[in-house]
């Protein structure tokens, strides 16, 4: 008996392995042009960011695992060069779960000193560890300037956010931001309040990325469709109404069920249909009183 049980447990982990992998047969890879030499990628997970030159491949994200042959294929589509270099804007696994292929392909890979702590020192699903492969060689604590492809690119922090360790990257002469998950386009965000983010870091990180842009600027959110500054605002005045709302209930001594419950909180956005991704009304409500009671 003692031989044939790690048999069934090696079995049922390939049986997990292969339907992870099958959950993405029918994904396929949407190019956009943002300007003369910057893409986006939309598949299955964060938006991806690719400026394309003379120095190569630059990259920002890499989605899940069983989708970089694809994503390869769709960089190969606009340039021959090498991946050069991979931007991870946080630590989240729709983000980072290419992270070990896209080195294999010689990216060097580069993100904020808590994404690659994070990914040293968070379990995978299988209670495994990333292999030192995937995790970023580079890192930065605040601003990181990147000069590829005949132009800089500006990488800057985000403190507490939708984690600990976001970074906005901004192309300054392509005049395009990409925000990571510090934006997600007519959808209540996750902010994810067990690895370091806040609704107050939150709505920082809108204003940082706004301070940056101007009325033309090409906006690749983390998750939705290209973006700009009209909608961008749009976003940042949602948080902040939302942000007014729930720290009205909680001075009135609400409690986090009361608010959780209580539909007017949000229904404003409700209508516009705010709550129909990944966050629900119910969930943004609750995460908005648990960040702000703190």
């Amino acid at each position: 008996m003692k031989r044939i049980i790690p048999f069934f447990i090696l079995l049922f982990f390939f049986y997990q392995n292969n339907l992870n992998a099958q959950r993405f047969d029918d994904v396929k890879i949407e190019t956009i042009q943002v300007s003369d030499h910057v893409y986006m990628l939309v598949g299955a997970g964060g938006n991806i960011g690719v400026s394309v030159g003379d120095d190569g491949v630059f990259v920002i994200d890499d989605q899940f695992a069983p989708l970089t042959t694809k994503i390869e294929a769709a960089i190969k589509a606009l340039s021959d060069k090498q991946i050069k270099y991979l931007v991870n804007t946080h630590y989240h696994g729709d983000h980072t779960g290419g992270n070990e292929n896209m080195h294999k392909l010689g990216a060097t890979i580069i993100a904020h000193d808590n994404v690659r702590l994070r990914l040293e020192t968070t379990p995978k699903r299988d209670n495994s560890m990333l292999p030192k492969e995937a995790l970023p060689i580079i890192t930065f604590n605040d601003e990181l300037n990147i000069h590829v492809n005949g132009e800089k690119v500006a990488v800057f922090h985000a403190e507490h956010a939708h984690t600990d360790g976001d970074a906005l990257l901004y192309f300054t002469e392509s005049n395009v931001l990409h925000t990571g998950d510090t934006y997600f386009k007519g959808r209540y965000p996750y902010i994810d309040l067990k690895s370091g983010g806040s609704v107050s870091g939150y709505i920082n990180a809108v204003k940082l990325g706004l301070k940056s842009i101007n009325d033309t600027t090409k906006i690749i959110p983390g998750h939705g469709s290209l973006s700009d500054k009209t909608e961008y605002e749009s976003f940042l005045n949602m948080l902040e109404t939302l942000r007014d709302n729930v720290l009205a209930e909680i001075e009135s001594g609400k409690t986090e069920d009361e608010v959780a419950n209580n539909e007017a909180i949000t229904k404003t956005f409700d209508d516009l249909k705010y709550g129909t991704g990944f966050i629900n009304s119910e969930k943004i409500r609750r995460t908005f009183y648990v960040s702000l009671k703190e």
